[in-house]
């Protein structure tokens, strides 16, 4: 395969630094944005850690374990703590999957991309992102008996991913082509933020169907599955709030709300990755430019 053209590595990092700072820059329960720090950290250290990531993770024609690998650390080296590493996992597949894509066939040739370059990861691939994953250390993680990634891995990274897939919500988008980054991430915001013409509130209500749908992995590892099972159900009457097109910022009980997660310390960590990685497969396809106005 011939080399990425040089334009796309810059788009992609424009997709990628753009999608981590709209994170943040929606109030997203439970989760540090502008409005509200929480768990020892603040939206500067996410900022920061987005275009220190974005060149290994947009390294046109690397390896997906590479990327994981090199944005990881490239992440320490600026804010020294675990910013980002559900995030690196979604988006390198979906940077290395851009380079494959013809634009022409819109977000569908993208899914055939990311699923062609989900069935080619390898051996190596796990090997960087186990490097990876220990690095960051993130919290909560146990020992399992396969493919333990204190250990060495045997499979290729999909593989292994698999074996995660009913306990790692990040794991599942490896196993199952992404479908739920796709079929309810990009569909929720691409349909709110025609509703809202704001690509903030467009994230902050695709955080809401993300959150009430399943309980989130990074709260089950921490605080196990009664605590996010408890999560998602709160989450659910601001869900409907959202789907009937209510501003749910503007009711005082929403950042409170918030700050009763931060409180708890219930982070759903694992739902923010994944509109990150929504946003990101939405500005790969439309374009950063065309998302980012805010008429």
């Amino acid at each position: 395969m011939a080399s990425p053209h040089p334009a796309l590595a810059q788009r992609l990092r424009e997709a990628f630094v753009w999608a981590c700072e709209l994170d943040v820059a929606a109030r997203k329960p439970g989760n540090v944005s502008i409005a509200s720090p929480g768990h020892g950290m603040d939206a500067a250290h996410f900022v920061a850690s987005a275009p220190a990531a974005a060149a290994a993770l947009c390294e046109p024609g690397a390896p997906v374990g590479r990327r994981i690998e090199a944005a990881v650390a490239a992440t320490w080296a600026v804010v020294q703590c675990n910013t980002n590493l559900g995030i690196v996992l979604l988006c390198a597949p979906l940077a290395a999957a851009a380079e494959r894509w013809v634009p022409a066939r819109g977000e569908a040739g993208l899914r055939t991309a990311l699923a062609a370059v989900l069935r080619g990861l390898d051996v190596d691939d796990a090997r960087a992102a186990y490097r990876a994953i220990a690095r960051a250390h993130p919290a909560g993680l146990g020992r399992v008996a396969q493919q333990d990634v204190h250990a060495e891995p045997s499979l290729d990274l999909r593989a292994a991913m698999e074996l995660a897939a009913e306990r790692d919500l990040v794991a599942r988008q490896y196993a199952a082509d992404f479908a739920d980054v796709f079929a309810t991430g990009v569909a929720t915001f691409r349909a709110a933020l025609a509703h809202t013409a704001d690509p903030v509130a467009a994230l902050q209500r695709t955080y809401l169907e993300f959150l009430a749908a399943q309980p989130d992995s990074h709260i089950v590892r921490k605080h196990g599955a009664e605590a996010a099972q408890c999560v998602m159900r709160e989450a659910l009457a601001w869900r409907q709030r959202a789907r009937a097109g209510e501003c749910v910022d503007a009711d005082p009980a929403f950042p409170a709300w918030d700050e009763s997660l931060k409180r708890r310390a219930l982070n759903p960590g694992t739902c923010a990755d994944l509109c990150v990685a929504t946003a990101m497969a939405a500005a790969i396809v439309d374009g950063v430019d065309k998302l980012r106005v805010n008429p």
